[in-house]
């Protein structure tokens, strides 16, 4: 993608962002395991509201939560449930930032990133590569695939293994009223 193509995506993704309150979206995600000859494939549903709370609920093949909140982390594994404390560890707190940087699109930040534009079948696709090398140990780069209003479509996070997390987003609603009771624990 040219500078100024990518200076545009940034402004467009900005401006999306800066608006987005809430967001609710289908997904499924599929885990690319080398070992491992098919994707594991898993569906849900995403609840954002903003400032940062972020709520994965997958359906199948099992019921299983995990929503961000407060800086603490709430797993929810078929009535089983635990919570983590992200505020005092650092690459949790990143993760989490990630996150949800990640669904509003608002993620462009050269200090924390090497961030690459390129064109993806009438989208655009953008690489983030962490420069933090501890938090590199865990995420060697992040894929986001935004559509031409500017919003995420598709969030690829590949660990050092080159092993993958592929989230591909439909159904999405932003801006629409969304009770807190949605991300209670």
């Amino acid at each position: 993608m040219s500078t100024p193509e990518a200076a545009a995506l940034k402004a467009t993704v900005k401006a999306l962002s800066d608006q987005t309150e809430t967001i609710t979206a289908d997904f499924v995600q599929y885990k690319r395991l080398d070992f491992l000859s098919d994707d594991i494939k898993s569906e849900g549903k995403l609840a954002f509201k903003s400032p940062s709370m972020v709520k994965w609920e997958y359906v199948k093949p099992f019921a299983y939560s995990v929503l961000f909140k407060n800086e603490t982390l709430f797993i929810n594994d078929n009535g089983n449930k635990s919570d983590m404390d992200m505020g005092s560890n650092k690459i949790f707190k990143q993760l989490n930032q990630l996150i949800t940087a990640s669904i509003k699109g608002d993620m462009f930040d050269a200090s924390e990133f090497e961030v690459s534009y390129f064109k993806k079948d009438g989208n655009s696709e953008v690489h983030f590569n962490p420069k933090d090398k501890q938090f590199a140990e865990f995420i060697k780069s992040f894929h986001i695939t935004f559509n031409t209003k500017g919003e995420v479509q598709e969030v690829k996070m590949i660990e050092p293994s080159d092993d993958y997390t592929q989230i591909v987003f439909s159904n999405r609603t932003t801006n629409q009223p969304l009770s807190d009771a949605v991300f209670a624990q």
